[in-house]
């Protein structure tokens, strides 16, 4: 078991850092445009800033550990993403603005894997529900303050915010203890000894399906509410209890039934929760059906990373956890979901909501993937993940 302290200072990074992420990311867009920017420059930079993450995230990991260093990585990680956000707050002109965005973007690219890394190698891993569903919390109520904050003092408010929150997390982050594990070298710290993992590949894979179906949901589902008629603060609303849904899961549901039917199964069943919640959304804007699919995100996604989290760490060597992190936030989760959406605005500009069944395939797509991954788990040898 962790220790008390040990555990409060694991839930007080990551309170800070989805607290910064949702101090910034809402609102970013509004203080671009407030310091000039047109919004086809703002879709541009935040597009390009996307592309940063998804690239430069893998390798950082690798290089944390290949040093054995994450704490150090995400320390600094923090401490130089903190600044930048200052620096934007003073930034001025289309070149300094997007200098600053796209440094940011390189430097936030691995704070979520590295600091999973860092909490799943301690003795914390155990309660990492508990302490990830303090993330999403302390997201929320960031982000309820932060429009508060900005309504009242202004653009630049979430950028302050986010800088205080960021600063204080890379402050906890050197309170933690560091992984103790030996720095990763030669062959075990290349990419190609991660993808020889048979069960990384498909959990990567099934994560990629799972997740990159809920883009058309993200980019096209309060178009469709309000287009049926539902008001803006209903559709807030259904926004807010799918992130409840997900804050449940990962503090009490989550934990329970990877106890009882194990991460595969657990996998399977997002998988499954993804086809019905889309294959729904697919054919209807009736309210009482969709604050019933909502309560799906829960399982969507916060299973589906719970278990994926629970695989890998049983599947890949401690030496190689910051790097399988990172390339199973940036290519299973980011560029799956940056795909998806750029193929998500032809197909419900065509289709309209019928769009959203494409979906409810593509979540289809990762049951089998996930039935093998749990065949593999029962054949293997050294027991079970």
């Amino acid at each position: 078991m962790a220790s008390e302290g040990s555990f409060w200072r694991a839930v007080a990074l990551y309170a800070a850092l989805y607290g910064g992420y949702g101090a910034l990311s809402p609102f970013l867009p509004a203080a671009l445009a407030a310091r000039g920017l047109e919004a086809s420059q703002i879709g541009t930079l935040l597009a390009a800033a996307m592309l940063v993450r998804l690239v430069v995230g893998p390798p950082t990991g690798r290089l944390a550990d290949r040093y054995a260093a994450v704490r150090g990585f995400l320390a600094f990680g923090l401490a130089a993403s903190g600044g930048l956000t200052l620096g934007l707050l003073a930034g001025d002109g289309l070149a300094v603005l997007v200098v600053l965005v796209l440094i940011h973007a390189a430097t936030s690219a691995a704070l979520s894997p590295l600091a999973d890394a860092l909490v799943l190698a301690g003795r914390n891993g155990a309660a990492y529900g508990r302490i990830r569903g303090a993330g999403s919390a302390a997201f929320i109520v960031t982000t309820v303050l932060t429009g508060w904050l900005v309504g009242r003092y202004g653009d630049g408010a979430g950028l302050g915010a986010c800088a205080v929150l960021f600063g204080m997390a890379a402050l906890v982050t050197l309170r933690l203890p560091a992984p103790a594990c030996p720095p990763a070298a030669g062959a075990t710290g290349e990419f190609r000894a991660l993808v020889a993992i048979g069960a990384f590949r498909r959990l990567v894979l099934a994560a990629a399906l799972v997740i990159g179906a809920h883009a058309m949901h993200d980019a096209f589902a309060v178009i469709a509410w309000t287009g049926a008629g539902i008001g803006a603060s209903a559709a807030g609303l259904l926004w807010a209890e799918a992130v409840a849904a997900e804050v449940l899961v990962f503090f009490w549901l989550g934990p329970r039934l990877l106890g009882r039917i194990g991460p595969a199964r657990a996998l399977e069943l997002a998988a499954l929760a993804g086809a019905l919640r889309w294959a729904v959304q697919a054919q209807t804007t009736w309210l009482p059906a969709l604050i019933a699919i909502q309560a799906l995100h829960g399982l969507t996604f916060a299973l589906l990373h719970l278990a994926c989290l629970r695989i890998l760490t049983r599947a890949v060597p401690e030496g190689l956890r910051a790097t399988a992190l990172t390339v199973y936030g940036s290519l299973g989760l980011g560029l799956a979901s940056a795909l998806v959406t750029l193929a998500a605005g032809p197909l419900y500009g065509g289709l309209g909501l019928p769009a959203f069944w494409a979906m409810s395939g593509l979540s289809l797509l990762a049951v089998p993937v996930a039935h093998r991954l749990w065949r593999d788990i029962r054949q293997d040898a050294a027991g079970h993940i």
